[in-house]
């Protein structure tokens, strides 16, 4: 069932420089449940994307939808809000009380919610992203992989279908990183539709659909095989290119007889055997 529909969006940055093109003529839908992983170089147009699927930004010319509703249309922002998270790459500009159980809270009582759910709802959020020890802590006692757990631990606990990763582990080490998109990953099995964007194809590799970035434009939507096997159009685009697809691109140019489309550790081993 299709949750989010995006028809013909544009969007022009205005200024007193001149005009800037930053999404042009984008079309594309996402089912219920689905994952899918947003990749492009710096100036693609994929923070300016992640920001109109909550509202954050308005199209120019063309229309968002979320679960049925336009988001252009003032009377839906609520629950177009309601209904879609959002998680930034830096989680000191996200997190804005004191102590982490009140930040959690934070949107929680924006909605009105009552105390009693409100306790109850946080909980279960904390208790889901493994920092329920750290309820009482500042956040500014944390490390950046457990700040970032805190801010999914507040999308958590809004309850949305929908939640939206804008590089959510540019800012952490390798630990942090597969930290998040373990959590990531459980969420999605979980029912949430997630929408990631990132620099690291390793965690694109994860998503069921990539969609490629150029210029504004989504110039590929396919599903993670077959984007990251094509190597010499990764190359042209300066990605960088999953371990084990780089080294089997290698090993086929030195005469080895493997299979195409190979993009895990565990395929190339099977095949070298």
């Amino acid at each position: 069932m299709e949750i989010i529909r995006v028809e013909n969006l544009r969007y022009v940055y205005k200024s007193s420089s001149g005009d800037k093109v930053a999404l042009d003529d984008i079309n594309f839908s996402i089912n219920d449940g689905e994952f899918v992983a947003i990749i492009g170089t710096n100036g693609s147009g994929k923070s300016t994307l992640a920001k109109h699927f909550n509202a954050l930004l308005l199209p120019t010319t063309g229309k968002i939808f979320i679960d049925g509703l336009d988001t252009s249309d003032e009377k839906n922002l609520w629950a177009v809000r309601e209904n879609v998270g959002m998680v930034f790459q830096n989680p000191d500009s996200e997190i804005v009380a004191a102590i982490v159980e009140d930040d959690v809270a934070f949107g929680l009582e924006n909605l009105g919610i009552e105390p009693n759910k409100i306790r109850e709802r946080v909980d279960l959020a904390l208790d889901a992203v493994n920092m329920s020890d750290y309820k009482k802590f500042a956040p500014s006692k944390l490390s950046g992989g457990q700040k970032q757990r805190i801010a999914i631990a507040g999308v958590i606990a809004m309850g949305t279908k929908i939640i939206v990763f804008d590089e959510p582990t540019a800012m952490l080490d390798p630990m942090g990183r597969r930290e998040i998109m373990q959590m990531v990953k459980r969420l999605h099995t979980q029912g949430k539709t997630i929408i990631y964007i990132t620099h690291f194809m390793e965690e694109a590799a994860e998503a069921q659909r990539v969609f490629v970035m150029e210029s504004g434009q989504i110039i590929r939507d396919d599903t993670p095989r077959e984007i990251f096997t094509d190597v010499k159009e990764m190359r042209r685009l300066g990605f960088d290119i999953p371990v084990a697809a780089e080294l089997a691109d290698r090993l086929r140019k030195k005469n080895f007889k493997l299979p195409p489309k190979i993009l895990t550790a565990d395929e190339l081993v099977e095949a070298l055997k």
